[in-house]
């Protein structure tokens, strides 16, 4: 985490600015108190470990009541197994998702009937398939223009560090599960996380101008994200997010720093993973100034007005 970034209690209160949109919160969001598996507690099947790159149900949960209120809309375009989705109408938003892998798709549409038999006040659904196209349809429906917030994470790189579990061949080692995203070929040309980057950042470039349709005046774009690593190499995937969002239209108002670890008495308590601590040893024996991520990019964005959108467009001609 950068210097810039502020605790919650000492940092400056975002909502005095007069950019920001009303309620908005601190740059440093404590979101990594409680490993992931309690803050998911009973609210989500089973079947959810399965998905390789869940979100943080405190970031979601921390997104949406900063930047909306009860009754409002809640909008996922890539919505996994619906943890933006399932936070939503536990705080009594209106959720929509939107999941091209059926499976996933499936999953998220469980957890929301878990959260109505719970007593959720919200209501959600899932709609299957890719998040442009999708998007666009409800472009002409009710929805248009009633979305207070949309809140995702795209998916980058075809594997994350998933689960691990002891060999079933009875060897000492350990292997990975839970780890991709599809195993359906005639998908990944449409799944962004399959994507080569410079396809991956035009095609969320298009889900979020898409996305600007359903925005109510005033509407919020929270996107989450880290970087990466290939071959050895960091990719700035929040960079080319905020390029995205900018291409798409939308005014960056705030980047903040949504934990992954838990603050004790002052001392980081990390939260990473086995995997990405074993690549991160095995880097740095090759003497690459390598560290564990702790944290995740919360890229904060607005809809801008006509007015600002013609000042854009004339400002990029010349």
């Amino acid at each position: 985490m950068s210097s810039d970034h502020h605790m919650g209690g000492f940092g400056h209160d975002h909502s005095e600015d007069a950019h920001m949109p009303r309620g908005a919160g601190w740059s440093v969001w404590m979101t990594g108190q409680q490993q992931a598996r309690a803050q998911r507690g009973n609210r989500y099947s089973r079947l959810s470990v399965e998905h390789p790159a869940k979100m943080l149900p405190e970031i979601a949960r921390h997104a949406i009541t900063t930047y909306t209120r009860p009754g409002d809309v809640v909008l996922d375009p890539m919505c996994g197994i619906g943890t933006t989705l399932v936070e939503a109408v536990h705080l009594g938003r209106e959720a929509v998702g939107i999941e091209l892998e059926p499976k996933w798709a499936s999953i998220a549409r469980l957890n929301l009937d878990t959260a109505a038999v719970q007593g959720a006040l919200g209501h959600g659904q899932v709609h299957t398939g890719e998040g442009a196209e999708v998007v666009t349809r409800l472009a002409t429906s009710a929805l248009a223009g009633r979305v207070s917030l949309v809140l995702t994470s795209p998916p980058y790189g075809s594997m994350t560090h998933g689960q691990v579990r002891s060999r079933r061949d009875g060897a000492r080692a350990v292997e990975k599960h839970a780890h991709t995203y599809s195993r359906d070929r005639d998908r990944r040309t449409s799944n962004l996380a399959y994507q080569k980057p410079e396809v991956l950042a035009g095609s969320f470039t298009r889900i979020m101008a898409a996305c600007r349709g359903l925005l109510a005046p005033g509407g919020v774009v929270v996107v989450t994200t880290r970087p990466y690593r290939t071959q050895g190499r960091l990719v700035d995937f929040p960079g080319q997010v905020a390029e995205a969002g900018r291409r798409a239209g939308l005014v960056q108002v705030d980047r903040c720093a949504a934990l992954l670890c838990a603050v004790r008495e002052g001392e980081v308590v990390s939260r990473t993973s086995f995997f990405q601590m074993v690549e991160t040893r095995r880097l740095r024996k090759e003497d690459k100034p390598v560290h564990v991520i702790q944290h995740e990019d919360a890229l904060v964005f607005t809809n801008p007005g006509p007015s600002q959108d013609s000042a854009n467009t004339e400002g990029e001609a010349a």
